[in-house]
């Protein structure tokens, strides 16, 4: 995909995610065009008319009842953004500002905000020069949207603030020049316009899922041949037990491992051995793996309502001629699934640890300790899995949900926030933890099946293996494993596991 037209409606969820690996063109569609024009005529005709309106010619938050003379309106809303440029931490990644970027636009493209044509244009000018406005990753509480981050986005666009230029972190206005392009000049309603919304922690919601999404497949895959490594039995995945208690997920995940182990001669091997069935660990994959996967249809589905959602405050309806306040810009429903998102990561980070650890207690695998032919002058993997035991804690402290907790701001005008940036963000980290945890446990499987030689698994196994042995060979002695464990996470994200067994599964 080479571009994506914004019309405030139809951007899929799909499509977007497809922003964090690569650049993609952006443009507007002409009905968004019109709409945007539309939307601007309102606030003009306010304006012209001495209404009094939030936002338009009115002070914010707990200043809303001040009213702002039609000479200071321009000012407002520029104090509005310099203002509210607070945020502190990390600058967020870039593709996570592409994100942003193209959430932002995509909200204006709707004509719901009020803001001129040519602010919306000077963004995508911005977004396809390759500006990227150094934003703070911390500073908002999801209320009012993400006040912050957005504020600290915006300074570059009036010519103010940082942001990278071709790999430099210079002034906004600097990096504006040699884009050849001009700063704007805010006007009524633009300010906030361009600060409210929850453009941030939705980017970073999004973010969270498409690698979680990628990691829930990679879990079944390495989680079979883990079972394999084992010598597992598959019975515990016959459709009839899934049907049985009818849970989407779990029904998918059950098929899909079947699929998998079909046809492995270690299967074959020990079909008479007298073992009934596995630990949790194994057995219940479907159930634990299915589950993730209903978590992510849920969320799917309201993270593609909300990346075409006006979160604006207050929202212009030009057909009427009104201009509503109300409170679209709060986080709840972004900071909901975000938990949910860590959650559900640590599902399966979880269960992958003590995978690992069943395969390197001798007492449980019936293997070398610690996946070592050598064991005492080697160590094998035994620190490995400390690593994956140290991550999994982690996760544990850090999917304790944020969207639960609220704390009053704006001298109490502002009183229940939803916390939507810290769960996104608490998300995001707990996903790499996991992703780390599963490559883990991916070399331990390839280990385990390196043991069972000269039997093989299944063919779509047989092709995991392989792919990874052409990059990390069998540990026969010890070596310095991190980099081979960052190669793993890394292979895991690309989705280069679900492309290995693709031929041989539906």
């Amino acid at each position: 995909m080479n571009r994506i037209v914004l019309d405030g409606k139809n951007l899929q969820l799909s499509d977007f995610i497809c922003i964090f690996d690569s650049y993609i063109d952006i443009e507007l569609a002409e009905e968004a065009t019109r709409n945007i024009k539309r939307g601007r005529e309102t606030i003009e005709k306010i304006i012209k008319s001495d209404q009094v309106v939030y936002g338009v010619n009115t002070g914010f938050g707990k200043f809303s009842e001040v009213r702002i003379a039609d000479n200071k309106i321009d000012e407002l809303q520029k104090n509005l953004v310099m203002s509210h440029a607070t945020g502190v931490g990390q600058p967020l990644a870039e593709e996570l500002i592409r994100a942003i970027y193209i959430l932002k636009i995509n909200s204006l493209a709707k004509g719901l905000s009020g803001i001129r044509l040519d602010v919306v244009n000077k963004l995508i000018d911005m977004y396809r020069a390759h500006i990227i406005p150094v934003v703070p990753e911390q500073g908002s509480v999801g209320a009012s949207g993400d006040l912050a981050p957005l504020a600290h986005l915006n300074l570059v666009l009036i010519g103010e603030g940082e942001a990278y230029y071709r790999g430099e972190r210079i002034p906004g206005a600097e990096a504006m020049k040699r884009a050849y392009l001009d700063p704007i000049v805010l006007k009524a309603k633009e300010g906030l316009a361009l600060l409210n919304g929850l453009q941030v922690s939705t980017a970073m919601a999004c973010h969270a899922f498409r690698f979680l999404d990628t990691l829930a497949q990679s879990a079944d895959i390495i989680g079979a041949l883990t079972l394999e490594g084992l010598k597992g039995t598959p019975t515990a995945f016959d459709p009839r037990i899934q049907m049985a208690r009818g849970m989407p997920g779990q029904i998918l995940v059950g098929r899909m491992l079947t699929d998998l182990l079909r046809g492995s001669e270690i299967r074959r091997s020990h079909e008479d051995c007298g073992k009934v069935q596995d630990a949790y660990s194994l057995r219940c994959m479907p159930q634990v793996h299915g589950a993730v996967r209903d978590g992510l249809d849920f969320v799917r589905s309201i993270l593609q309502i909300e990346i075409n959602s006006c979160t604006d405050n207050p929202v212009v309806f030009a057909d009427q001629g009104d201009v509503l306040s109300g409170g679209n810009f709060h986080g709840q429903p972004i900071a909901m699934v975000s938990d949910l998102l860590g959650m559900v990561a640590t599902y399966l980070a979880n269960i992958s640890e003590r995978r690992i650890e069943y395969m390197l207690d001798p007492n449980t695998s019936e293997m070398a300790g610690f996946l070592t032919e050598e064991g005492g002058l080697n160590s094998g993997f035994m620190i490995a899995q400390v690593t994956a035991a140290a991550l999994a804690s982690e996760n544990k402290v850090l999917a304790h949900p944020a969207s639960v907790d609220s704390i009053p701001t704006s001298a109490n005008k502002e009183d229940f926030v939803s916390m939507g940036c810290h769960a996104a963000r608490k998300a995001m980290q707990i996903v790499v933890n996991a992703a780390t945890i599963l490559g883990i446990e991916l070399l331990c499987a390839c280990q385990a099946i390196d043991l069972k030689r000269p039997l093989k698994t299944s063919k779509p196994l047989e092709a995991v293996h392989e792919a990874v042995r052409a990059h990390v060979p069998h540990l026969s002695s010890d070596r310095i494993m991190y980099p081979e464990i960052d190669w793993a996470k890394d292979f895991i994200n690309k989705g280069n596991l679900i492309t290995a067994v693709k031929p041989w599964i539906e």
